[in-house]
């Protein structure tokens, strides 16, 4: 598969190391352009371009950009195709957006907003990227960890949970976007190590006014 990455931060850099293990072609980009990248293209021996770029390449496209960043997304290049968000919500960086203070929405449905002939997914943004690069075993393994997903498509869903899985985690189906708000930024399940159970039960029990302190969950490990 032809994967296109938006970001090529901590988080994108990540993503593209699992997926080029995995076999796929990856095609990375960020806001500065594809000249900036000869050490990230040489470091993974993948493909660099512009955004654009990246989102006509990828047969599927994973968002690894800040949340404030999502306005210039090319949304005539990802119409139709699946759409990973990877993005989180950091009032201090993205500014304050009072829907989402509210609970009136959440991330990736204002993502779907902006592309809404994309199949958005929301999935691997509750992990650190440290963790992201680390944590992935095999299957089956005692200590496998899980990731959180959502999508309004159901055939996405399911595509963007073989890839989870062939990263070395287990995927979590929690339905629908109008439900990905439980593993957002700050969430008691956000960025925690837990297995499968454990994941599903923490989320299962998130209600809207539960949040944990601010990079609380640099700290928190699974027991």
């Amino acid at each position: 598969m032809k994967i296109g990455i938006i970001g090529a931060g901590f988080v994108g850099r990540a993503l593209a190391r699992h997926a080029l293990q995995c076999g796929h072609a990856v095609m990375v980009s960020n806001s500065r352009g594809p000249q900036t990248l000869s050490s990230t293209v040489s470091a993974l021996q993948c493909l660099s371009g512009t955004a654009a770029e990246s989102a006509a390449f990828g047969d599927l496209v994973m968002l690894a950009l800040p949340f404030h960043s999502i306005h210039t997304l090319p949304a005539s290049a990802l119409r139709g195709k699946v759409v990973v968000d990877a993005t989180n919500y950091y009032p201090n960086r993205d500014g304050i957006h009072p829907e989402l203070e509210r609970g009136d929405t959440t991330t990736s449905q204002i993502v779907a907003q902006h592309l809404p002939e994309a199949k958005v997914v929301k999935a691997f943004n509750a992990i650190l990227a440290t963790d992201l690069e680390e944590h992935g075993r095999a299957r089956n393994a005692p200590d496998r960890r899980a990731l959180p997903i959502a999508g309004d498509d159901v055939v996405s869903r399911q595509t963007v949970a073989a890839l989870v899985d062939a990263f070395g985690f287990d995927a979590l189906d929690c339905g629908s976007l109008e439900h990905s708000w439980k593993f957002e930024r700050a969430r008691p399940g956000y960025c925690v190590p837990l297995g499968l159970e454990a994941l599903r039960n923490t989320l299962q029990t998130t209600q809207r006014h539960d949040f944990v302190a601010e990079y609380a969950w640099h700290r928190k490990r699974a027991t």
